[in-house]
This record gives C-alpha cells, sequence and structure tokens, in this order.
C-alpha cells in the first residue's frame, strides 16, 4: 500500500511536470550527491547537507532527551512545585506550533542571550522535542508494574538503585519503538530550520534550486535521501528490539 502511495505521487508529480513542459536534467543530479575532481572524490552540496541535517538531529535529540528526562522526574515527583513546572512546560510546548517556537527562540530569546542561529535551531528542535519524549519516557517507566519498585525498595535499594537496576532495564523494550519514531519525527521535522537558513539539507535544495531551477529533480531526490535514512534507522532499531527480546528470553 506504501508503494502504491508512493508512485501514485510521483506519478502525479511527473504528469504536472510533463504538463507544464518542465525540462528534465537528472544527469545533472549525481553531481550534488558526489563527484570526482583533479583533487580526488568530493561530496556534493546534497551529501555535505545530509550529514549537517544528521548532526543537527543528533545534537537536538540528546539534548531533547536530556530535558526530557528532567521534566519526567519532576512530572512523577511528589513535589507540588515540580508537577507544576512540568505541566506548565508540557501545555506551553505542546500548543506552540514548532515554526512559531522557532521565530520565539530565534527573533526572541536570540538576541537576549546572544544565540546564533545554529543554537537557536538546536535548542528549538530540543525543547519541542523534549516534551514530547517526556511523555513517552513517563509511559514506559510506568508500563513497568508498580510492586517492582516496592520490591525493589524492600531489599534495600535507594529509588536511584530500584530505577536503574529494575525499572529502566524493563522499561526498555516499551521504550525502543516510540523513542525510535521520536528520533524519525525530529530528523523530518529538522527541515523546518531551513526558514532561518541553518544549513542543513532542505536549505540546500533551495539554494541549489534557486541557481539550477531543477525543482522536480532536487525535491525528489532530496525526498529521497530521507526516506533512505528513516529506513535505515527502523531497521537499526528493528534489530535491537531483536537483540533485546533474545537477551531477555536467555535470562
Amino acid at each position: 500500500m506504501y508503494l502504491v502511495l508512493v508512485y501514485l505521487l510521483v506519478r502525479l508529480a511527473l504528469n504536472g511536470a510533463e504538463a507544464m513542459g518542465y525540462n528534465w536534467q537528472w544527469y545533472r543530479v549525481p553531481e550534488y550527491l558526489f563527484r570526482f575532481t583533479d583533487d580526488g572524490f568530493e561530496w556534493g552540496e546534497i551529501a555535505r547537507g545530509l550529514a549537517a541535517t544528521l548532526e543537527l538531529s543528533l545534537l537536538s535529540f540528546l539534548l531533547a532527551t536530556g530535558l526530557g528526562a528532567i521534566v519526567t522526574l519532576l512530572r512523577m515527583s511528589k513535589l507540588v512545585v515540580g508537577t507544576a513546572i512540568a505541566v506548565a512546560f508540557l501545555e506551553i510546548v505542546r500548543n506552540t506550533p514548532l515554526l512559531v517556537l522557532l521565530y520565539l527562540f530565534y527573533y526572541v530569546l536570540g538576541p537576549i542571550f546572544a544565540l546564533d542561529r545554529y543554537a537557536a535551531a538546536v535548542l528549538c528542535l530540543g525543547v519541542y522535542h523534549a516534551a514530547l519524549i517526556s511523555e513517552i519516557l513517563r509511559a514506559g517507566v510506568n508500563s513497568v508494574a508498580g510492586g517492582q519498585l516496592e520490591a525493589a525498595r524492600s531489599v534495600g535499594m535507594s529509588n536511584t538503585q530500584a530505577y536503574r537496576h529494575i525499572v529502566l532495564p524493563q522499561a526498555m523494550k516499551f521504550l525502543l519503538p516510540p523513542m525510535t519514531g521520536e528520533a524519525v519525527h525530529l530528523i523530518k521535522s529538522s527541515a523546518i530550520v531551513s526558514v532561518i537558513a541553518v544549513v542543513e539539507m532542505t536549505t540546500v535544495g533551495r539554494n541549489i534550486i534557486a541557481d539550477t531551477y531543477m525543482s522536480f529533480e532536487i525535491w525528489f531526490t532530496i525526498a529521497a535521501v530521507y526516506l533512505l535514512v528513516i529506513l535505515v534507522l527502523s531497521l537499526a532499531a528493528s534489530q535491537m528490539e531483536k537483540r533485546y527480546a533474545m537477551a531477555g528470553r536467555t535470562k
């Protein structure tokens, strides 16, 4: 079904281009992926843009995971102030469109805290996805039976030891699929930072199109690269799930 949908979309785009009398230049696309020059092999603009996208996504995901863990701890704590802060953070971030949040970080907080566009992009993506990840972490911890934590405390474990050795290992099988989905979501949403001219794959694509007018070829190529990255990430996560399941059965 997925392949059929992709085929229909591609067919529709091709028919539209043909109706416009579009001049296809696919032969020029490879040079934006890689090329051989007098100095040897060289990565093209799209490949370098992909590397920038992955770097941006990794930094944002690490920030989002750390911040999400803090929000989860505050949300699950018995402190009224901590819970109120966590709930307020979640409500504000989840109900603010990502584009608006990006403008707030770059145009409002950027001048105040001397943030350049790259730092603003990382912080924006990190904060936005931290709200989503915190809910995933909370659901994963809550999926472990409460008796497990009580049993750990009864044998003298501290809360930190109980969560580290008892709760989190059991919660991992519940956390891995949604966390993988969130990583994929972050990679896709990272394209929005192109509106503030942060260098990543979408920004590179727009620059190439401005110079060559190869709109269809470049966007098709970038879409294919995004799809390939997401498929590889999903496959790696699937293999990790299988290994984790096998390790659990052997214990």
